[in-house]
């Protein structure tokens, strides 16, 4: 299968591309135009280049906009399309519009329809959205989500990715099959690119304070792998469907304590708060389907490597992008 990946050069994307080719897929990595990732773009949509600099092998990499006015990708002879590109403000998701909200809104919502639009046109067979559980907004203490619950986003972030969702669904059909996958936090080592907790856990090491934060977390890779079963299943089972994608409710205190004995470090874990009222995602429905996610072991595995990237003085500040 041949696919276009847009995001290619962020966290999620980077996974999604490292997955598909590990899977035997080619993949073409769409990457914003004028982007500091380390893909040199070529002047024009017609002539890819190609790149190992980001990833671990030789991809085609095609400059890609979310400017709803500007040239679409060559989307020839793409089989399936996985939309993770997101335009926002540097370190933020939630708040990404800035001083900016009709910009964020173009780019993210016209901008993505122009792209689902072009792809259909061309004749794309498959295309996987990444949405997000934002949708939900702050559902009530211990509610579990699935997929029928009422969403509600809060944020202009969330709203986007609704709106998103349901312009996609509209354009499903038997030659454009679509889905809407709902992520929550991804966690999960790239080489070159940095951890999420990396300051979480320089602070936990330089013995700073640290106040235990709740929430849920999905591996980068077990989120590509639960968007690559969306488009390789049964048509019918995901035609037009979103599908919450989340794996463990965790927390700092959980993820410094892994950290401590990774590195036998003797700073006190921060006081465990209480997990009870966080909402969790119900995955019954990607489950359904055959998706299997890696659990605490791989979380401990992650951990442990993190901890060896900073013993080894090869750890980056988050990134802000």
């Amino acid at each position: 299968m041949r696919v276009l990946v847009s995001g290619a050069s962020g966290i999620v994307g980077r996974f999604v591309v490292e997955h598909f080719l590990a899977h035997g897929h080619e993949v073409v990595a769409g990457v914003r135009a004028g982007t500091s990732a380390p893909p040199v773009l070529q002047p024009s949509f017609s002539r890819p280049t190609f790149s190992r600099a980001t990833f671990s092998r030789q991809v085609e990499t095609v400059p890609l906009s979310l400017d709803p006015a500007a040239a679409a990708p060559d989307f020839g002879g793409i089989d399936a399309f996985v939309h993770a590109a997101f335009q926002h403000v540097p370190g933020r998701y939630r708040g990404g519009e800035g001083d900016d909200p009709e910009g964020f809104r173009r780019a993210n919502l016209e901008g993505s329809l122009a792209l689902f639009a072009a792809a259909r046109k061309a004749g794309v067979r498959r295309c996987v959205f990444l949405s997000s559980r934002a949708v939900y907004g702050r559902p009530p203490d211990g509610e579990l989500l699935t997929e029928e619950s009422e969403p509600a986003p809060e944020s202009l972030y969330g709203r986007v990715k609704w709106e998103t969702e349901q312009a996609l669904a509209t354009m499903d059909g038997e030659d454009f099959v679509t889905a809407s996958v709902r992520a929550t936090g991804v966690y999960g080592l790239l080489p070159g690119l940095p951890h999420k907790w990396e300051n979480l856990a320089r602070d936990y090491l330089s013995g700073r304070p640290i106040a235990d934060r709740v929430g849920t977390e999905i591996h980068g890779d077990d989120l590509a792998a639960a968007i690559l079963l969306l488009l390789t299943a049964d048509a019918a089972l995901v035609a037009g469907r979103a599908f919450n994608a989340s794996d463990l409710l965790t927390s700092r205190h959980e993820i410094l304590s892994e950290l401590q004995q990774a590195t036998t470090c003797i700073h006190p874990l921060p006081d465990p708060a209480d997990p009870s009222g966080f909402a969790r995602m119900d995955t019954t429905r990607l489950r359904s389907l055959g998706w299997t996610p890696g659990g605490p072991e791989r979380l401990r595995a992650d951990i442990a490597s993190l901890a060896d990237r900073l013993a080894t003085g090869d750890a980056r500040s988050p990134a802000t992008d």
